[in-house]
């Protein structure tokens, strides 16, 4: 079976782990401060803030930003849930903006139209590693007085325009989940300039301390501390990131050739000043056939993934929240998305299968 997804840990990761463990210092430390300034330095940010998951990255950032009861936050609706369960966890309240359906990604054309008195953030995703349009909305955000949170969680080394995602925006998340470019085994980051957002977020992710051990407790805070022994894997893997994303974008261009003569499918777009870091690779499939191709290339042993199967609006839980939104590009992209094996441990081989399999199916 060819897996959808594989995160790539050598001996250096395993060796640094075991450094870790027989230190006896397994909590926040050195490490987590050292791989902070490595990533800050890679993002090109001044600040970097390591925390436990990529969700409570998310809801610290919004927290750092003042997001509370009574507030509305601009959003997509086509990205994993934590993107806008994070603004739930604040008691505001996600406001849903339709996708440009040739990135997937929030369509800033449509943003002017649901703000209100109530907005007060955008949380921009940029899905698959794929960057969204920064510099509207970063226009529309200084228009409106808005800050812009960048959920970057699957877009580690993306650009825009020449400046790394994470970079641009006010505050910015990052994921180290497994299926992640790089990995912490679970593990977030936050990044950003700002000196009393960056000081807040610290804060947050400690119990409202500013330092381990300080008791001295200023806001209400969380226990969203990264460990040493995540922070020892990360430093090796940030080593690797770029060769890691290079051999996802070779397979990402492999992929669109090999399939480009497959009328019944529309591949990824790789678009001039940006760089998609293939976080997935995810083709439309047309005329209602995804489902039998899923079941197709399953028995031909490659596995495939529905990113996303619906629109955050049409989960369960946001429908008892009261959401009825029809936001038609969201739930077209919601029946047609596939995500292909793109993983940097993937062979010509195995790709050129993936290519016959898709091809032989349509």
């Amino acid at each position: 079976m060819i897996p959808i997804s594989k995160p790539l840990i050598g001996e250096e990761e395993i060796l640094e782990v075991k450094k870790i463990l027989t230190s006896g210092h397994l909590v926040q430390g050195d490490k987590v401060e050292k791989f902070e300034s490595e990533f800050s330095k890679y993002i090109g940010v001044k600040y970097a803030v390591a925390t436990c998951n990529g969700t409570t990255a998310l809801h610290t950032a919004l927290l750092a930003c003042g997001i509370t009861e009574g507030h509305e936050v601009i959003t997509t609706p086509f990205s994993f849930i934590a993107s806008s369960n994070s603004i739930l966890f604040c008691r505001a309240k996600p406001v849903f903006v339709d996708i440009d359906p040739e990135t997937f990604n929030i369509n800033p054309d449509l943003i002017e139209e649901k703000i209100t008195e109530k907005t007060k953030a955008i949380v921009v995703v940029h899905l698959y590693g794929m960057p969204a349009e920064m510099d509207k909305i970063m226009k529309i955000a200084k228009k409106y007085n808005l800050l812009v949170i960048e959920d970057a969680c699957q877009a580690h080394g993306a650009e825009y325009k020449g400046k790394k995602v994470g970079s641009i925006g006010h505050i910015a998340c990052f994921s180290f989940y497994p299926t992640k470019n790089i990995t912490t085994g679970e593990g977030g980051m936050i990044t950003t300039n700002d000196d009393k957002l960056y000081e807040k977020a610290r804060m947050i992710r400690n119990h409202g301390q500013r330092f381990i051990g300080e008791y001295s407790h200023r806001i209400l805070g969380y226990n969203y501390r990264m460990t040493e022994i995540q922070a020892a894997i990360g430093l090796v893997q940030l080593r690797k990131l770029e060769s890691f994303i290079e051999k996802r974008i070779e397979h990402a261009r492999y992929l669109n050739n090999g399939l480009m003569d497959v009328s019944e499918i529309i591949t990824p777009k790789i678009r001039e000043n940006i760089r998609h870091v293939f976080h997935q690779y995810t083709i439309r499939v047309l005329d209602g056939k995804r489902d039998y191709v899923i079941k197709q290339m399953e028995r031909n042993g490659i596995q495939t993934r529905v990113y996303y199967p619906l629109p955050i609006y049409k989960q369960p839980l946001y429908k008892n929240l009261g959401y009825r939104e029809e936001l038609p590009e969201a739930e077209r992209a919601s029946r047609e998305v596939l995500s292909l094996p793109v993983h940097p441990s993937l062979s010509k081989e195995e790709l050129n299968e993936i290519i016959h399999s898709l091809k032989t199916t349509l």
